[in-house]
């Protein structure tokens, strides 16, 4: 790994995360060497068995692959925290409602305060009744970000990478994570397995997991609607823009849900469609707006 900190980088995060994740039994690379000051650091190689490589190759396995990814989570999820990680439940609701500045204001073409102030006054109370802190949570825990270890037994077959931002959360962020993912479609009926799988796991009420999972899910699409305009937009990766369709869909199914009716009534009045027209006017201001602030 090379994350020179003259580029704002720092392994030392990846280092805290990866020894705990170690210390877990769990399949974090181990650290061979560690330059913290240049930011070098030289990893165990778990090879290119990529999930979402080995899904498109070898669907037959995508069960087992699935099942042990949520092994994972149960296994995090039963441990003691994290110590030392910031609270992920402060962020959510800012997180969610910079789409508006980052999706909704440039295709629309004004702004749009007032209708993000009004979705704040309705989204903050659904992201209080979440809780905060409960377990730890990896935030980034997709197809891309796990490669399958089959010589290995257990959760450990699921080699973990990209966890070096894990806070304190939801214990269904990460495996809504896992199943609404960005980049891949997962099975409905994988989706479905996944997420029984984990409420068993951790004997959770389904009822209350299933209302507080699809909260999860809605805040993690409206931010990742955010993050893949921005990469557009300021970083002038306009790739980006292909991938939110299928988040798009993610949120509509989501704000299905009957607890969600009046966030659904105002994200589905304020946010424009992703129409051929939406993303090509993404594409379009590639790299436009210089700032982040």
């Amino acid at each position: 790994m090379d994350a020179p900190p003259e580029a704002g980088e720092d392994v030392r995060p990846f280092l805290k995360v990866a020894a705990y994740l170690r210390d877990l039994g769990l399949s974090a690379p181990e650290i061979y060497a560690a330059d913290e000051t240049n930011g070098f650091l030289i990893l165990e190689d778990f090879g290119i068995d990529l999930y979402d490589v080995v899904c498109a190759q070898k669907p037959h396995l995508e069960t087992e692959l699935y099942d042990a990814a949520v092994d994972v989570l149960i296994h995090i999820a039963s441990s003691t925290p994290l110590e030392g990680a910031a609270d992920y439940g402060s962020l959510m609701t800012d997180l969610a409602l910079s789409c508006y500045r980052w999706y909704a204001e440039p295709v629309l073409g004004h702004d749009m305060s007032s209708e993000c102030e009004a979705a704040r006054t309705v989204l903050t109370p659904l992201i209080a009744t979440l809780g905060h802190g409960r377990v730890t949570i990896l935030r980034d825990y997709h197809a891309q970000n796990l490669l399958w270890l089959p010589d290995r037994t257990g959760p450990s077959r699921v080699g973990l990478l990209d966890f070096q931002d894990a806070m304190l959360g939801h214990p269904a962020y990460d495996v809504i994570s896992l199943t609404t993912d960005a980049r891949r479609d997962v099975p409905v009926e994988v989706q479905k397995r996944c997420l029984a799988r984990f409420s068993d796991g951790l004997n959770l009420n389904p009822v209350d997991f299933n209302r507080e999972a699809a909260m999860c899910s809605v805040q993690r699409n409206l931010r990742i609607l955010m993050i893949f305009a921005r990469m557009s937009l300021h970083f002038a990766r306009p790739h980006y823009v292909d991938l939110i369709p299928r988040v798009w869909a993610h949120l509509q199914r989501d704000l299905d849900h009957p607890d969600l009716a009046d966030l659904a009534r105002l994200i589905r009045a304020d946010l424009p469609e992703p129409t051929k027209e939406t993303l090509q006017c993404l594409k379009e201001k590639c790299g436009t707006i210089p700032t982040l602030q």
